[in-house]
């Protein structure tokens, strides 16, 4: 079973960057195509952003386009979120998520099989 460790969140002035870091647990984590969500207090969870299986294939959500990559390592067994440019709307707990390649839509939360705990992150303006 796939367990997730996010890492790298905190606090950070609108305009500045911070990137996450998602540790996984398992060998076969290239089997996985893995994703990032976030959820703001008092909304649901939305999309962010996910990753094929080599790191080639890369979908965005609108809101984050242009200022935030998505990137893997498989030989560490990493997934990472490189922000740019913050806002004070991107500020929300961030969760890493691994899904089967057999299961479709890449922005769906239940399509998900693996969550981390969360890390916060707080833009200030």
């Amino acid at each position: 079973q796939e367990q997730l460790v996010e890492s790298g969140g905190g606090l950070v002035q609108a305009g500045g960057s911070l990137t996450l870091s998602c540790a996984a647990s398992e060998r076969t984590f290239s089997d996985y195509f893995m994703g990032w969500f976030r959820q703001a207090p008092g909304k649901e969870r939305e999309f962010v952003a996910s990753i094929g299986w080599s790191g080639s294939s890369t979908i965005y959500a609108d809101s984050v386009k242009g200022r935030f990559t998505i990137s893997r390592d498989n030989a560490k067994n990493m997934v990472y979120l490189e922000m740019n440019r913050l806002k004070p709307e991107d500020t929300a707990v961030y969760y890493c998520a691994a899904r089967s390649p057999s299961r479709l839509g890449y922005a769906i939360v239940r399509q998900y099989e693996y969550w981390g705990q969360g890390t916060q992150v707080t833009v200030s303006s």
